[in-house]
Formats: structure tokens, C-alpha cells, sequence
């Protein structure tokens, strides 16, 4: 009796776990939905973005383009050319119809602009013509880029060498003993755990705070 018993019981568990199974799998699968494929013109972005800062006349003129880009032209180009020509990722292709795809300058000011402004990933759409998850991959591609090809040069320790001309150019412009000027960025950590809250908070958000030591010819 209790056999039998016992049996019937796993046979109306199996049904039943089948059953919710089945429902699961259903129900996930009717939710997927199907992304919208959006034309947004990746030559027209290229275009308006090259007339408005790159070309030989632009609309903004260059204290306007080193207060868009928080860096000045020359410095500008030197990091996209440099991008464009050693990283597959900002090299310019044609998709499968022959249409040229997104440009190095519009990856990079992507990338530029994000953490420039805080901005979010889909805040530059609209003008730059890229996708959200386009724009956090070009910023992880740049990012990762940008060690690689300059790391050695710039994301080092400064040598004996480094420190005496910089306090020999802080001497020259009246400042003895000064190697640079203490510089920092605020970003906004939205999920910043609760028990670190008293580490990072400031005002009403909780921020982290980046200091460095910058010379006076990283502002030239």
C-alpha cells in the first residue's frame, strides 16, 4: 500500500514539475522580443562631426573644440591616428551591402566624450549616430588601446629626468620646487555599496575622486 502510494506521488510530482517547466520556458520565450533595426546614417554623423571640428574650416573654432573634447587638437588626432592605424577595432569597414561603417573619429569622440561629461552610453546617439552598446564598446576598445599605445610613454612613474625639468620649467614660470598642479575628476558611483558610503560621499551622491599631479604641458 505505501508502494503504491509512494508511487503514485513521484508520478504527480513529475507531472507537475514538467508542466511548471514547460510554462517557464514558454513564458521566457514569448517575452523575448526582437531589437528594432535602426538606419541611423553613419555617414551623415561622420560628416557633421568633421565639418562642425576637423575640417580645415570648422563651425566651432579651436578653444571651442578643446572645450568640447577636454584636450586640443593636435593631441586629439595624434590618438585617433595612432588608434586607427594599430587597432582593428577603429579601422573603417564596409558591412555586407558595401556601406562604409562607423569612423575612427566617430568612436573616438565617443569614447572621449563619455567619461568626459559622465555622460550616459546613448547620450551621444542622436549626434554621433552610434548605438548604446556600440558606444560601450568603443570605450572599452579605447580604453584598452590607449595603455597599449601610450602606457609606456605617459602611464609610468616619473623618472629623476621627468622631475628635474619639471621643477626647472616650475622654476622658469616663478614657481621654485612646484612639479605641477593637483587636478581631480569626480565620478558618481550609483551603486556604491552601504558600508563604504562614509568613503565616498560627498554632498548628497557618493562620488570617487581622482587626484593627480599634472605639468603645465598637459595643458598646452
Amino acid at each position: 500500500m505505501a508502494d503504491e502510494l509512494d508511487q503514485r506521488f513521484n508520478e504527480a510530482f513529475d507531472e507537475f514539475f514538467e508542466d511548471t517547466y514547460n510554462n517557464i520556458v514558454e513564458n521566457r520565450t514569448n517575452k523575448q522580443r526582437k531589437h528594432a533595426y535602426i538606419e541611423r546614417n553613419h555617414e551623415a554623423g561622420h560628416n557633421r562631426l568633421w565639418n562642425d571640428y576637423f575640417s580645415e574650416d570648422p563651425t566651432f573654432p579651436p578653444h571651442l573644440f578643446k572645450r568640447c573634447f577636454r584636450l586640443n587638437k593636435v593631441v586629439c588626432m595624434r590618438i585617433v591616428d595612432s588608434l586607427s592605424e594599430n587597432v582593428p577595432f577603429f579601422q573603417q569597414r564596409k558591412d555586407a551591402v558595401g556601406r562604409l561603417g562607423l569612423s575612427p573619429l566617430q568612436k573616438c569622440t565617443s569614447s572621449i566624450c563619455m567619461p568626459a561629461y559622465g555622460c550616459a552610453a546613448d547620450a551621444v546617439d542622436e549626434y554621433l549616430r552610434l548605438g548604446e552598446s556600440t558606444s560601450l564598446s568603443c570605450l572599452t576598445n579605447f580604453t584598452e588601446g590607449v595603455i597599449q599605445l601610450f602606457g609606456d610613454e605617459y602611464l609610468r612613474r616619473p623618472t629623476p629626468e621627468d622631475l628635474q625639468r619639471l621643477l626647472d620649467i616650475g622654476e622658469i614660470r616663478g614657481f621654485p620646487g612646484m612639479i605641477g598642479s593637483i587636478d581631480c575628476m569626480h565620478w558618481e558611483w550609483k551603486n556604491c555599496p552601504t558600508a563604504w558610503k562614509g568613503q565616498y560621499t560627498r554632498g548628497s551622491g557618493k562620488t570617487i575622486v581622482l587626484e593627480a599631479v599634472a605639468s603645465q604641458d598637459l595643458w598646452i
